[in-house]
């Protein structure tokens, strides 16, 4: 069980420590009890978003209107079956919903409709509602903290175009990657996304095959799962998590296959080469059914990302 807190430039540590500590305690506890890898990862990020340091759920960054707008997204590597919310403004946790529309996958709806693989805005709120999720008001979801940094920020513009992204808040998308005792992989992410981005916007951690991805590949018996967290346009432009999962799936060493997926699918990538500053960061494990042996890792173009890990067989989490 791994939990990773966003890539960007930290100023507190310790707080940041704490959060991943609690969330891999938690995720543990919930493997210990029984549950699965899909209860485990919605857990940890479940602990990621309740924390007003986090910048998704409660706390999240504010888009350029003042307002929370919260993605998420979670993948079983089993089933194959993806989940996502995005421009969500008053559900708890967009981790949840993105969980159980990823498991309603399964099942057709009545008159043989196909389930929504990903639900926006009033449609997303309105379906989590249905199906059970806290609800709260919007403004409960504005952190003082968030609010503080939206003022001055947000003071010293007049138009978007202004924005000089690199002065803003880090990256800290949100993501967790876990493996339980049946082999099943799955992977996970919840993001406020930029701050004062334009509302409606959606990033990288409600989008398909960038925010996360897991895969359990019956030929060869190797699993893998990835989140990504960074600038989520370039994540989505080139398919990030995916890329890193299927390069780590045929590796013959993880390592280098994961420095060589940043190299080429992401630094060199044609979809990117007038960017300077690419900002990304990645957690995922690679798992061998068989022999029940596996790596965990990750990476990060930026200054520094935060990061917890915790097996069954620890008696407590280790944090970077």
């Amino acid at each position: 069980m791994s939990g990773c807190l966003g890539a960007g430039n930290f100023l507190d540590e310790t707080l940041y420590e704490h959060v991943c500590r609690e969330a891999c305690n938690q995720a543990i506890n919930v493997l210990y009890a029984g549950g699965t890898a899909l209860d485990a990862c919605e857990r940890a990020i479940v602990i990621l978003e309740n924390s007003t340091a986090t910048n998704a759920g409660i706390g999240s960054n504010l888009n350029w209107d003042r307002q929370v707008e919260c993605d998420a997204c979670i993948m079983d590597g089993a089933s194959l079956q993806f989940g996502a919310c995005t421009n969500v403004t008053d559900v708890k946790n967009p981790i949840s919903l993105a969980r159980h529309l990823c498991e309603r996958q399964s099942k057709l709806l009545s008159f043989g409709r196909i389930p929504p693989m990903v639900l926006v805005g009033q449609g997303a709120s309105a379906y989590a509602r249905e199906v059970g999720l806290q609800i709260v008001p919007a403004e409960h979801m504005i952190s003082a903290n968030a609010a503080k940094k939206y003022d001055h920020y947000r003071s010293q513009i007049t138009q978007y175009e202004e924005i000089n992204r690199s002065k803003l808040s880090p990256l800290d998308t949100v993501g967790a990657v876990c493996v339980d005792a049946e082999g099943s992989i799955v992977a996970g992410c919840s993001s406020g996304g930029l701050m004062l981005k334009l509302s409606g916007r959606v990033g990288q951690a409600a989008t398909y095959g960038a925010g996360c991805w897991a895969l359990m590949d019956e030929n060869t018996s190797m699993s893998a799962a990835s989140c990504t967290t960074g600038n989520g346009e370039y994540l989505m432009k080139t398919l990030f998590a995916k890329e890193l999962v299927d390069d780590l799936i045929g590796c013959n060493c993880p390592i280098t296959s994961q420095h060589l997926t940043y190299k080429k699918k992401l630094l060199e990538s044609p979809f990117l080469s007038k960017q300077k500053a690419i900002h990304a960061g990645s957690l995922s494990i690679i798992y061998n059914t068989a022999s029940g042996d596996g790596d965990l890792l990750w990476a990060h173009t930026t200054n520094s990302m935060c990061i917890g890990f915790m097996s069954t067989k620890q008696k407590k989490p280790k944090v970077h």
